[in-house]
Protein backbone atom coordinates (compact mmCIF):
# COMPACT_ATOMS: atom_id res chain seq x y z
CA UNK A 1 0.00 0.00 0.00
CA UNK A 2 1.45 3.76 -0.67
CA UNK A 3 0.40 4.77 2.97
CA UNK A 4 -0.53 2.60 6.23
CA UNK A 5 -1.54 5.66 8.68
CA UNK A 6 -4.73 6.10 9.98
CA UNK A 7 -5.10 9.38 9.00
CA UNK A 8 -4.39 8.54 4.86
CA UNK A 9 -7.61 9.70 4.00
CA UNK A 10 -7.20 13.16 4.55
CA UNK A 11 -3.06 12.93 3.64
CA UNK A 12 -1.29 13.83 0.57
CA UNK A 13 0.92 11.50 -0.40
CA UNK A 14 2.88 12.55 -3.87
CA UNK A 15 5.04 9.15 -3.85
CA UNK A 16 2.39 7.41 -4.31
CA UNK A 17 1.39 8.82 -7.72
CA UNK A 18 3.87 6.72 -9.13
CA UNK A 19 2.73 3.41 -11.00
CA UNK A 20 5.60 2.00 -8.73
CA UNK A 21 3.62 1.71 -5.71
CA UNK A 22 0.24 0.80 -7.33
CA UNK A 23 2.01 -2.18 -8.08
CA UNK A 24 2.56 -2.94 -4.56
CA UNK A 25 -0.66 -3.16 -3.44
CA UNK A 26 -1.84 -6.24 -2.27
CA UNK A 27 -3.23 -8.97 -4.02
CA UNK A 28 -6.53 -8.76 -2.44
CA UNK A 29 -7.09 -4.92 -3.46
CA UNK A 30 -10.94 -5.14 -5.17
CA UNK A 31 -10.36 -4.31 -9.07
CA UNK A 32 -13.82 -3.29 -10.02
CA UNK A 33 -13.60 -1.43 -12.88
CA UNK A 34 -10.14 -2.29 -13.92
CA UNK A 35 -8.46 0.72 -11.44
CA UNK A 36 -5.32 2.19 -13.12
CA UNK A 37 -4.04 4.93 -10.42
CA UNK A 38 -3.67 6.12 -7.03
CA UNK A 39 -3.12 9.77 -5.53
CA UNK A 40 -3.28 8.19 -1.82
CA UNK A 41 -5.58 6.02 0.01
CA UNK A 42 -9.05 5.42 1.78
CA UNK A 43 -10.14 3.34 4.76
CA UNK A 44 -12.97 1.05 3.93
CA UNK A 45 -13.83 -0.93 7.32
CA UNK A 46 -10.57 -2.52 8.27
CA UNK A 47 -8.92 -2.50 4.79
CA UNK A 48 -7.13 0.17 3.36
CA UNK A 49 -7.08 0.92 0.13
CA UNK A 50 -5.63 3.20 -2.87
CA UNK A 51 -7.44 6.18 -4.32
CA UNK A 52 -7.77 5.30 -7.85
CA UNK A 53 -9.01 6.00 -11.08
CA UNK A 54 -10.90 4.05 -13.00
CA UNK A 55 -11.33 2.85 -16.97
CA UNK A 56 -15.00 3.15 -17.29
CA UNK A 57 -14.58 6.82 -16.79
CA UNK A 58 -13.28 7.01 -20.06
CA UNK A 59 -16.48 5.42 -21.81
CA UNK A 60 -18.48 8.29 -19.49
CA UNK A 61 -16.44 10.71 -20.63
CA UNK A 62 -16.95 9.95 -24.28
CA UNK A 63 -20.46 9.13 -24.26
CA UNK A 64 -21.17 12.57 -21.97
CA UNK A 65 -18.82 14.45 -24.60
CA UNK A 66 -21.22 12.93 -27.66
CA UNK A 67 -24.51 14.07 -25.50
CA UNK A 68 -22.87 17.61 -25.48
CA UNK A 69 -22.47 17.26 -29.53
CA UNK A 70 -25.61 16.47 -30.57
CA UNK A 71 -27.70 18.83 -27.87
CA UNK A 72 -26.11 21.84 -29.65
CA UNK A 73 -26.47 20.65 -33.11
CA UNK A 74 -30.16 19.82 -32.57
CA UNK A 75 -29.97 23.27 -31.43
CA UNK A 76 -28.49 24.69 -34.69
CA UNK A 77 -30.75 22.35 -36.96
CA UNK A 78 -32.24 25.32 -38.94
CA UNK A 79 -30.04 28.67 -38.18
CA UNK A 80 -27.58 28.14 -40.52
CA UNK A 81 -30.14 27.33 -43.16
CA UNK A 82 -33.01 30.03 -42.28
CA UNK A 83 -34.48 30.66 -45.52
CA UNK A 84 -34.95 27.41 -46.43
CA UNK A 85 -36.53 26.87 -43.22
CA UNK A 86 -39.29 29.45 -43.21
CA UNK A 87 -39.62 28.25 -46.77
CA UNK A 88 -40.41 24.48 -45.79
CA UNK A 89 -42.43 25.38 -42.73
CA UNK A 90 -44.57 27.90 -44.36
CA UNK A 91 -43.73 30.76 -42.09
CA UNK A 92 -41.39 33.74 -41.86
CA UNK A 93 -37.78 33.81 -41.10
CA UNK A 94 -38.97 35.40 -37.07
CA UNK A 95 -40.80 32.63 -36.62
CA UNK A 96 -37.11 30.63 -37.28
CA UNK A 97 -35.11 32.38 -35.34
CA UNK A 98 -38.20 31.38 -32.37
CA UNK A 99 -36.94 28.14 -32.66
CA UNK A 100 -33.48 28.53 -31.62
CA UNK A 101 -34.88 31.14 -28.99
CA UNK A 102 -37.40 28.34 -27.58
CA UNK A 103 -34.48 26.18 -26.66
CA UNK A 104 -32.53 28.56 -25.02
CA UNK A 105 -35.60 29.78 -22.81
CA UNK A 106 -36.45 26.36 -22.26
CA UNK A 107 -32.19 25.68 -21.17
CA UNK A 108 -32.63 28.26 -18.47
CA UNK A 109 -36.18 27.69 -17.56
CA UNK A 110 -34.70 23.74 -16.71
CA UNK A 111 -31.85 25.49 -14.11
CA UNK A 112 -33.14 24.84 -10.47
CA UNK A 113 -34.89 20.93 -11.69
CA UNK A 114 -30.96 20.33 -13.13
CA UNK A 115 -29.91 21.56 -9.83
CA UNK A 116 -31.97 19.02 -8.23
CA UNK A 117 -31.03 16.10 -10.26
CA UNK A 118 -27.68 17.10 -10.21
CA UNK A 119 -27.73 16.54 -6.29
CA UNK A 120 -29.70 13.23 -6.46
CA UNK A 121 -26.74 12.39 -8.16
CA UNK A 122 -25.46 12.03 -12.24
CA UNK A 123 -27.30 9.07 -13.16
CA UNK A 124 -30.92 10.33 -13.16
CA UNK A 125 -29.20 13.54 -14.39
CA UNK A 126 -27.59 12.02 -17.29
CA UNK A 127 -30.62 8.99 -17.84
CA UNK A 128 -33.51 12.52 -17.67
CA UNK A 129 -30.71 14.35 -20.12
CA UNK A 130 -30.59 11.11 -22.76
CA UNK A 131 -34.18 10.56 -23.02
CA UNK A 132 -35.19 14.36 -23.51
CA UNK A 133 -32.72 14.30 -26.20
CA UNK A 134 -33.70 11.57 -27.89
CA UNK A 135 -37.66 12.22 -27.65
CA UNK A 136 -37.18 15.49 -28.83
CA UNK A 137 -35.57 14.80 -31.83
CA UNK A 138 -38.61 12.40 -32.87
CA UNK A 139 -41.05 15.01 -32.00
CA UNK A 140 -39.11 17.44 -33.83
CA UNK A 141 -39.03 15.13 -37.10
CA UNK A 142 -43.32 13.84 -36.60
CA UNK A 143 -43.77 17.78 -37.38
CA UNK A 144 -41.23 17.72 -40.50
CA UNK A 145 -41.84 14.63 -42.26
CA UNK A 146 -43.97 16.84 -44.55
CA UNK A 147 -43.85 20.63 -45.58
CA UNK A 148 -47.40 21.27 -43.77
CA UNK A 149 -46.46 24.91 -41.90
CA UNK A 150 -49.00 24.11 -39.46
CA UNK A 151 -46.63 21.24 -37.79
CA UNK A 152 -44.17 23.89 -36.88
CA UNK A 153 -45.56 23.94 -33.79
CA UNK A 154 -44.91 20.44 -33.23
CA UNK A 155 -41.46 21.37 -34.15
CA UNK A 156 -41.15 23.93 -31.33
CA UNK A 157 -42.69 21.69 -28.67
CA UNK A 158 -39.60 19.32 -29.23
CA UNK A 159 -36.96 22.69 -29.66
CA UNK A 160 -38.68 23.05 -25.88
CA UNK A 161 -37.65 19.74 -24.79
CA UNK A 162 -34.52 19.54 -26.29
CA UNK A 163 -33.48 23.10 -24.62
CA UNK A 164 -34.70 20.95 -21.74
CA UNK A 165 -31.92 18.35 -22.48
CA UNK A 166 -29.21 20.41 -22.83
CA UNK A 167 -29.33 22.10 -19.60
CA UNK A 168 -29.12 18.43 -17.63
CA UNK A 169 -26.64 17.26 -20.35
CA UNK A 170 -23.97 20.61 -20.45
CA UNK A 171 -24.41 20.97 -16.64
CA UNK A 172 -23.28 17.56 -16.00
CA UNK A 173 -19.74 17.82 -17.26
CA UNK A 174 -18.56 19.70 -14.05
CA UNK A 175 -19.90 16.87 -11.59
CA UNK A 176 -18.58 14.38 -13.66
CA UNK A 177 -15.15 15.32 -13.83
CA UNK A 178 -15.02 16.16 -10.17
CA UNK A 179 -16.29 12.49 -8.92
CA UNK A 180 -14.52 10.54 -11.40
CA UNK A 181 -10.57 12.42 -12.20
CA UNK A 182 -7.96 13.53 -10.14
CA UNK A 183 -7.15 17.32 -9.80
CA UNK A 184 -4.53 16.44 -12.36
CA UNK A 185 -6.89 15.78 -15.11
CA UNK A 186 -9.90 18.04 -13.84
CA UNK A 187 -9.62 20.91 -16.11
CA UNK A 188 -8.98 18.79 -19.22
CA UNK A 189 -11.93 16.20 -18.61
CA UNK A 190 -13.88 19.15 -17.67
CA UNK A 191 -12.70 21.39 -21.37
CA UNK A 192 -13.26 18.38 -23.44
CA UNK A 193 -17.04 17.51 -22.02
CA UNK A 194 -18.05 20.88 -22.41
CA UNK A 195 -15.93 22.45 -25.48
CA UNK A 196 -17.86 19.31 -27.11
CA UNK A 197 -20.77 21.68 -26.81
CA UNK A 198 -20.01 23.80 -29.25
CA UNK A 199 -18.10 21.64 -31.42
CA UNK A 200 -21.80 20.02 -32.18
CA UNK A 201 -22.57 24.08 -33.00
CA UNK A 202 -19.69 24.06 -35.53
CA UNK A 203 -21.08 21.14 -37.12
CA UNK A 204 -24.11 21.73 -38.05
CA UNK A 205 -22.97 25.15 -38.69
CA UNK A 206 -21.44 23.68 -42.00
CA UNK A 207 -23.03 20.33 -42.39
CA UNK A 208 -26.80 21.66 -42.68
CA UNK A 209 -25.82 23.62 -45.71
CA UNK A 210 -24.00 21.46 -47.35
CA UNK A 211 -26.86 19.42 -46.47
CA UNK A 212 -29.74 21.37 -47.43
CA UNK A 213 -30.18 22.13 -51.52
CA UNK A 214 -33.58 23.20 -51.44
CA UNK A 215 -36.57 23.59 -49.06
CA UNK A 216 -37.82 19.65 -49.02
CA UNK A 217 -34.18 18.59 -47.84
CA UNK A 218 -35.25 19.86 -43.97
CA UNK A 219 -37.26 17.03 -43.44
CA UNK A 220 -34.32 14.97 -44.23
CA UNK A 221 -31.84 16.82 -42.48
CA UNK A 222 -34.05 16.85 -39.47
CA UNK A 223 -34.43 12.71 -39.81
CA UNK A 224 -30.54 12.70 -39.94
CA UNK A 225 -29.89 14.59 -36.34
CA UNK A 226 -32.94 12.06 -35.17
CA UNK A 227 -30.32 9.09 -35.72
CA UNK A 228 -27.56 10.32 -34.88
CA UNK A 229 -28.78 12.11 -31.46
CA UNK A 230 -30.98 8.46 -30.74
CA UNK A 231 -27.30 6.72 -31.43
CA UNK A 232 -25.82 8.70 -28.91
CA UNK A 233 -28.64 8.94 -26.35
CA UNK A 234 -28.96 5.30 -25.57
CA UNK A 235 -25.18 4.64 -24.52
CA UNK A 236 -26.30 7.59 -22.20
CA UNK A 237 -28.46 5.43 -20.01
CA UNK A 238 -25.62 3.24 -18.99
CA UNK A 239 -23.25 5.80 -17.66
CA UNK A 240 -22.24 4.80 -14.25
CA UNK A 241 -23.15 7.44 -11.38
CA UNK A 242 -19.78 7.11 -9.54
CA UNK A 243 -16.48 5.18 -8.84
CA UNK A 244 -16.53 2.53 -6.24
CA UNK A 245 -13.98 4.20 -4.45
CA UNK A 246 -13.00 8.16 -4.90
CA UNK A 247 -9.78 9.54 -6.68
CA UNK A 248 -8.99 11.63 -3.90
CA UNK A 249 -9.33 12.73 -0.42
CA UNK A 250 -11.68 15.63 -1.32
CA UNK A 251 -14.51 13.29 -2.44
CA UNK A 252 -14.92 12.56 1.70
CA UNK A 253 -15.85 16.05 2.98
CA UNK A 254 -19.68 16.48 2.56
CA UNK A 255 -20.93 18.82 0.15
CA UNK A 256 -23.50 21.43 1.22
CA UNK A 257 -27.20 21.02 0.12
CA UNK A 258 -28.91 23.58 -2.39
CA UNK A 259 -30.63 25.83 -0.54
CA UNK A 260 -27.06 26.61 1.89
CA UNK A 261 -25.28 26.22 -1.42
CA UNK A 262 -27.14 29.05 -2.80
CA UNK A 263 -26.44 31.46 0.18
CA UNK A 264 -22.60 30.55 -0.53
CA UNK A 265 -23.15 31.70 -4.25
CA UNK A 266 -25.55 34.53 -4.00
CA UNK A 267 -22.79 35.96 -0.86
CA UNK A 268 -20.02 35.18 -2.65
CA UNK A 269 -18.30 38.94 -4.58
CA UNK A 270 -16.03 36.76 -6.49
CA UNK A 271 -18.49 34.61 -8.13
CA UNK A 272 -20.98 37.74 -8.89
CA UNK A 273 -17.58 38.87 -10.37
CA UNK A 274 -17.26 35.93 -12.63
CA UNK A 275 -20.99 35.12 -13.38
CA UNK A 276 -22.62 38.30 -14.24
CA UNK A 277 -20.07 38.69 -17.31
CA UNK A 278 -20.32 35.07 -18.01
CA UNK A 279 -23.78 35.66 -18.57
CA UNK A 280 -23.22 38.44 -21.06
CA UNK A 281 -20.26 36.73 -23.10
CA UNK A 282 -22.27 33.97 -22.99
CA UNK A 283 -25.75 35.61 -24.47
CA UNK A 284 -23.10 37.40 -27.01
CA UNK A 285 -21.95 33.79 -28.13
CA UNK A 286 -25.01 32.24 -28.45
CA UNK A 287 -26.44 35.35 -30.27
CA UNK A 288 -23.75 35.20 -32.92
CA UNK A 289 -23.45 31.55 -33.59
CA UNK A 290 -27.82 31.72 -33.98
CA UNK A 291 -27.81 34.59 -36.21
CA UNK A 292 -24.24 34.70 -37.81
CA UNK A 293 -26.08 34.16 -41.13
CA UNK A 294 -28.92 36.81 -40.94
CA UNK A 295 -25.70 39.18 -39.87
CA UNK A 296 -23.84 38.45 -43.07
CA UNK A 297 -26.07 37.72 -45.80
CA UNK A 298 -27.62 41.47 -45.97
CA UNK A 299 -23.89 42.48 -47.11
CA UNK A 300 -23.17 40.10 -50.09
CA UNK A 301 -22.27 36.76 -48.12
CA UNK A 302 -24.16 33.48 -49.17
CA UNK A 303 -25.78 31.43 -46.50
CA UNK A 304 -22.76 28.68 -47.22
CA UNK A 305 -20.06 31.47 -46.63
CA UNK A 306 -21.96 32.04 -43.39
CA UNK A 307 -21.97 28.97 -41.95
CA UNK A 308 -18.72 28.22 -43.04
CA UNK A 309 -18.05 31.52 -40.94
CA UNK A 310 -19.79 29.87 -38.02
CA UNK A 311 -17.99 27.00 -38.16
CA UNK A 312 -14.64 28.49 -38.28
CA UNK A 313 -16.07 30.53 -34.99
CA UNK A 314 -16.20 27.45 -33.25
CA UNK A 315 -13.88 25.11 -34.78
CA UNK A 316 -10.83 27.33 -33.92
CA UNK A 317 -11.68 28.63 -30.52
CA UNK A 318 -11.93 24.64 -29.73
CA UNK A 319 -8.17 24.10 -31.27
CA UNK A 320 -6.95 27.00 -29.52
CA UNK A 321 -8.52 25.80 -26.07
CA UNK A 322 -7.11 21.90 -26.59
CA UNK A 323 -4.08 23.40 -26.72
CA UNK A 324 -4.36 25.96 -23.96
CA UNK A 325 -6.28 23.53 -21.26
CA UNK A 326 -3.41 21.27 -20.17
CA UNK A 327 -1.36 24.48 -20.20
CA UNK A 328 -3.63 26.15 -17.93
CA UNK A 329 -4.50 22.98 -15.96
CA UNK A 330 -0.34 22.97 -14.84
CA UNK A 331 0.34 26.67 -14.75
CA UNK A 332 -3.15 27.48 -12.81
CA UNK A 333 -3.26 31.00 -14.26
CA UNK A 334 -7.41 30.90 -14.04
CA UNK A 335 -8.02 34.18 -13.63
CA UNK A 336 -5.32 36.17 -15.86
CA UNK A 337 -7.01 33.55 -18.67
CA UNK A 338 -10.78 34.80 -17.99
CA UNK A 339 -9.37 38.44 -18.09
CA UNK A 340 -7.44 38.49 -21.01
CA UNK A 341 -10.32 36.59 -22.52
CA UNK A 342 -13.22 38.72 -22.32
CA UNK A 343 -11.05 41.77 -23.21
CA UNK A 344 -9.96 40.56 -26.39
CA UNK A 345 -13.27 39.40 -27.06
CA UNK A 346 -15.09 42.28 -26.12
CA UNK A 347 -12.92 43.95 -28.71
CA UNK A 348 -13.80 41.50 -31.47
CA UNK A 349 -17.12 41.87 -30.73
CA UNK A 350 -16.67 45.52 -31.51
CA UNK A 351 -15.06 45.02 -34.58
CA UNK A 352 -17.66 42.84 -35.89
CA UNK A 353 -20.08 45.95 -35.79
CA UNK A 354 -17.98 47.15 -39.15
CA UNK A 355 -15.97 43.87 -40.56
CA UNK A 356 -19.52 42.69 -42.12
CA UNK A 357 -19.43 45.54 -44.15
CA UNK A 358 -16.09 46.16 -45.96
CA UNK A 359 -17.27 43.11 -47.93
CA UNK A 360 -13.80 41.26 -46.94
CA UNK A 361 -14.50 38.00 -46.14
CA UNK A 362 -10.88 37.36 -45.27
CA UNK A 363 -11.40 40.08 -42.80
CA UNK A 364 -14.85 38.67 -41.30
CA UNK A 365 -13.47 35.09 -40.94
CA UNK A 366 -10.27 36.93 -38.65
CA UNK A 367 -12.91 38.41 -36.61
CA UNK A 368 -14.79 35.73 -36.03
CA UNK A 369 -12.12 33.26 -35.25
CA UNK A 370 -10.79 35.77 -32.66
CA UNK A 371 -13.97 35.62 -30.99
CA UNK A 372 -14.02 31.78 -31.14
CA UNK A 373 -10.32 31.59 -29.14
CA UNK A 374 -11.57 34.30 -26.89
CA UNK A 375 -14.73 32.90 -25.84
CA UNK A 376 -13.86 29.09 -25.89
CA UNK A 377 -10.67 29.31 -23.95
CA UNK A 378 -12.30 30.53 -20.75
CA UNK A 379 -15.22 28.02 -20.64
CA UNK A 380 -13.58 25.48 -18.96
CA UNK A 381 -12.03 27.79 -16.95
CA UNK A 382 -15.01 29.78 -15.90
CA UNK A 383 -16.26 26.80 -14.95
CA UNK A 384 -13.48 25.43 -12.58
CA UNK A 385 -12.87 28.61 -11.16
CA UNK A 386 -16.41 28.68 -9.52
CA UNK A 387 -16.60 25.80 -8.39
CA UNK A 388 -13.26 26.87 -6.40
CA UNK A 389 -14.77 30.17 -5.26
CA UNK A 390 -17.88 28.74 -4.02
CA UNK A 391 -16.74 25.49 -2.11
CA UNK A 392 -18.08 23.85 -0.24
CA UNK A 393 -21.27 24.74 -2.33
CA UNK A 394 -22.09 21.71 -4.65
CA UNK A 395 -20.43 21.70 -8.63
CA UNK A 396 -24.19 21.36 -9.44
CA UNK A 397 -24.62 24.64 -8.92
CA UNK A 398 -22.27 26.93 -10.61
CA UNK A 399 -21.91 24.45 -13.37
CA UNK A 400 -26.04 25.43 -13.58
CA UNK A 401 -26.05 28.91 -13.10
CA UNK A 402 -23.19 29.43 -15.25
Amino acid sequence: MASTSQNSVLEAAPAAESTGDMDKKSPDSPMLFAPLDSTSSVRRGSIEQPYRTYKIRWFGLVILTLLNVMVSWSWLTFAPVTSSTAKFYGVDETMVNWLSSIFVFANFAMTFVTIKLLDWGLRPTLISGSALLLIGNWIRYAGSYSSDGNKVTVVAVAQALLGMSQSLVLSAPTRFSETWFTSKGRVTATAVMSLANPTGAAIGSIVVPLWTNEPSDISSVVLYVAIISSAVAIPGFFIPAAPPTPPSSIHHIERTKILPSLRVLVRSLECHLIIIPFWVYTGLFVATTSLINQIVTPYGFTDTEGGIGGGLLIVVGLIFSAITAPIIDRTKKFVLVIKCGVVVGGLCYLALVWVPSTKEIGALYAVLCCIGISALAIVPVVLEVLTEFSYPAGAEITSTTA
